[in-house]
C-alpha cells in the first residue's frame, strides 16, 4: 500500500514538470546551494505538519516549480496530492466535508494551462484552507508586496486567505546564462492567521519566530533526517519519499 501511495505522490509531482529531466529533490537543492541545511530543516519542520506554501520569482526558469515540488515531497502522507484544476477546486469548495488533502496549483496565472488558476477559481482555491486542506502553489512575484498585489488586489483574494499560506518562499537568480545560480533569497512565515513576518533572508540567515510553533526538538529531528539522507546519497524524489514515509511511521513527523 505504501508503494502505491508513493507512486501516486511522485506521479503528481512529475505532472508539474514542464522542462523535462527528472524532478529534483531537496538533496539536489542542498547540493546546488539553493538553500542551506538550517533553512531546509526549518521548512521541513513546517511542511511535515501540513503547512501551506507559495513559491515566488518573477523570471521564468527561476526554479519556482522545482522548489515547490522538492518541498512538497516532504508533505505528510495523510495529505494526498491533488492537481488543483478549476472543476476540482470548485467541487472541493462546495463539499460539506472531505478528508484533508494537499491541492497543488501549478501556477497562479491567467494562462490556459493545466492547473493554472486565476480570478474566481483562485479565490475558491485559497478558501480551501478553511476546510483543513493544505495548499501549494507558485507565482511570478519577487517579494511579499508583489505576491500580495497579485493575489489580493488583482484577484480579490481576502487578506485572511492570503495569510493562510503559512510559508512564502522567494527565489533569486544570479550569474550568467551558462552559470545560473538559483537560491532562496527570502522566506516569510505566518501562523495561518496573522500577517507574514520575514524568518529568513540570504544575508542574515534563519531567524525563526518563537511564535511559529516550530520547537527545537522538531528542528533537530528534521536536520538529522536531512544529514542522514545526504550521507546515504539520496537524490530521486522516489527515494526521498520512501524515507519521508518512514520518518512519519517512526512518529517523527
Amino acid at each position: 500500500m505504501h508503494k502505491e501511495a508513493i507512486r501516486r505522490h511522485c506521479a503528481e509531482l512529475n505532472r508539474c514538470n514542464q522542462r523535462g529531466g527528472r524532478m529534483l529533490s531537496v538533496f539536489d537543492l542542498l547540493d546546488a546551494g539553493t538553500l542551506d541545511i538550517d533553512l531546509a530543516a526549518y521548512l521541513m519542520a513546517r511542511i511535515t505538519r501540513g503547512d501551506s506554501l507559495m513559491v515566488g520569482a518573477n523570471p521564468g526558469g527561476a526554479g519556482k516549480t522545482t522548489v515547490m515540488c522538492a518541498l512538497l515531497n516532504l508533505a505528510p502522507p495523510q495529505r494526498p496530492l491533488v492537481a488543483a484544476t478549476g472543476p476540482v477546486v470548485s467541487a472541493a469548495a462546495r463539499a460539506a466535508e472531505s478528508p484533508p488533502r494537499c491541492f497543488v496549483c501549478h501556477e497562479i496565472g491567467a494562462g490556459r494551462y493545466f492547473s493554472y488558476l486565476w480570478g474566481e477559481d483562485l479565490r475558491a482555491y485559497c478558501s480551501l484552507r478553511q476546510q483543513g486542506h493544505m495548499l501549494a502553489t507558485n507565482l511570478h512575484a519577487d517579494d511579499l508586496d508583489e505576491a500580495r498585489e497579485q493575489v489580493c488586489v488583482e484577484n480579490g483574494v481576502s487578506e485572511a486567505h492570503f495569510n493562510a499560506f503559512h510559508l512564502l518562499v522567494f527565489l533569486r537568480v544570479g550569474g550568467g546564462f551558462a552559470r545560473r545560480r538559483r537560491r532562496i533569497d527570502e522566506v516569510y512565515a505566518s501562523d495561518g492567521a496573522s500577517a507574514h513576518a520575514c524568518v529568513y533572508d540570504a544575508r542574515h540567515g534563519l531567524r525563526k519566530s518563537p511564535d511559529d510553533g516550530v520547537d527545537d526538538a522538531s528542528l533537530t529531528r528534521c536536520r538529522a533526517f536531512l544529514e542522514r539522507g545526504q550521507a546515504d546519497g539520496l537524490w530521486t524524489i522516489e527515494e526521498v519519499r520512501e524515507r519521508v514515509v518512514e520518518f512519519f511511521e517512526k512518529g517523527a513527523g
